[in-house]
């Protein structure tokens, strides 16, 4: 027991163990708190890295869709490089008269 006091031994007791109680749980709780922040942590990481992940490969997959694009409209490409170079040329002035040619020799 305590020293004697103007308040009751027991209650002087008590209020002790109390103490000692919270001071003897501190390194526990403490190290809890440090375990729950670790927890969040580590949970916000892979929230994030999932993330990054799809997003990646919407990218990826879009450039794939990109590419495919691309490789279906060779044709097209060269279909329009090829009549704008005839346009460019004298062939349709040539294909004119000779389709008035023929019309005059068929009348």
């Amino acid at each position: 027991m305590a020293l004697p006091t103007p308040v009751n031994g027991m209650i002087t007791d008590a209020v002790t163990q109390a103490n000692v109680k919270v001071l003897g749980d501190a390194p526990a709780m403490a190290m809890g708190a440090i375990y729950q922040s670790l927890a969040h942590s580590t949970g916000i990481l892979y929230e994030n890295a999932t993330s990054s992940q799809q997003q990646l490969a919407i990218a990826g997959q879009a450039a794939t869709n990109q590419g495919v694009i691309q490789i279906y409209s060779v044709d097209t490409m060269a279909g329009a490089v090829a009549a704008s170079k005839i346009s460019q040329s004298d062939t349709p002035d040539n294909m004119m008269a000779l389709l008035t040619a023929l019309r005059a020799t068929a009348a």
